[in-house]
């Protein structure tokens, strides 16, 4: 009772004491596993962070605070209209932090920086490399089950699918279809053999079939206690770029397969990323609102709204803080 401030106020303060906790907990935990993570990812072309990107925002928030200062104190003089004229600069400047960070989100969307995606050992580097290019397979494949332009019962079955388009492309006379599919048959081709290496963990260069009466006749030649050579992950990595220089398919495998780089804690700092930088994103929308509806009375804004223009202020000024915390130490640091 004895302090002089409005309940809203008082209220508003003692929510931000929660904030503080709350994001005290995502920092406290994120210094924690960073320290205790040998071998981090740092390297900007493995996280596809933008530290320009970041140190904009950073300057976009910091001016931001200042107008809605501005704001306040028109608000206390009663020049309704200034404060209108800053708080819309606000409003603006945090549609550009928002947009920016959805280009730094678009970033790693685009390379598949995402949690549980991120390939973090050679073998899971491997196994992305194949799914990615079975799906391409598919996807070439979808082309002609869709327009039905062949007759498959299952059209799930690469195998069926690729006989029946051996049959089209034949029938097709050597027109643009034909030879789009045969194109597309050796890329399955090209995938069905990484595919069968991988599973058999043999050596793509060493072991030229990986089943079928040859390999079984390279497994019987070993003596006892030998194994066939292993497959390795530069003999992927090879074998991808030889599929994407190929002039007739490459596009779509390049279009289709990241690059195989296995990140190491990659999928934790993806994680964490994305878990920090997305609840601020969500404070900047709430404060955006909050903003929004004294801009809504329009030339009926008054005095009443005073009180509501420096509490979302003192928000406001929490969101800066906040990022001016996440800013070096995810971005710098």
């Amino acid at each position: 009772m004895g302090i002089p401030i409005p309940n809203s106020k008082l209220g508003l303060w003692l929510f931000l004491g929660t904030e503080i906790m709350f994001f005290t907990a995502f920092i406290g935990a994120y210094i924690v596993l960073r320290i205790g993570s040998p071998g981090w990812p740092t390297d900007p072309k493995d996280t596809h962070i933008l530290v320009l990107m970041g140190g904009i925002n950073t300057f976009v928030l910091i001016v931001s605070s200042y107008f809605v200062v501005v704001a306040h104190e028109a608000m206390a003089k009663r020049d309704f209209s200034r404060a209108r004229r800053y708080l819309t600069y606000t409003m603006g400047l945090a549609f550009v932090f928002l947009g920016i960070k959805s280009i730094e989100y678009y970033g790693k969307i685009s390379h598949d920086i995402l949690p549980s995606h991120i390939a973090e050992t050679p073998t899971q580097a491997i196994n992305k490399v194949d799914r990615e290019l079975e799906q391409v397979v598919r996807q070439r494949f979808a082309v002609y089950t869709d327009a039905e332009a062949i007759d498959v019962a299952q059209p799930d079955d690469l195998a069926t699918v690729s006989a029946q388009l051996d049959v089209f492309a034949k029938s097709e006379g050597g027109g643009d279809d034909a030879k789009s599919a045969i194109h597309d048959v050796a890329l399955y081709r090209k995938w069905q053999n990484l595919h069968q290496h991988i599973v058999a963990n043999v050596s793509l260069e060493k072991v030229p079939v990986a089943t079928g009466p040859g390999y079984l006749a390279a497994r019987e030649a070993l003596s006892e206690g030998e194994s066939l050579p292993a497959l390795e992950y530069a003999e992927v990595k090879a074998e991808l770029a030889r599929l994407k220089s190929d002039t007739n398919y490459g596009g779509f495998v390049s279009a289709g397969v990241l690059d195989p780089h296995p990140v190491l804690y990659g999928n934790l700092f993806a994680s964490i990323y994305f878990l920090m930088t997305g609840f601020h994103a969500i404070h900047v929308i709430v404060g955006m609102l909050l903003f929004a509806r004294p801009l809504l009375q329009g030339n009926n804004l008054n005095e009443e709204w005073t009180d509501w223009v420096e509490n979302s202020g003192l928000y406001w000024h929490f969101v800066d803080l906040v990022w001016i915390f996440l800013f070096p130490l995810l971005y710098i640091a």
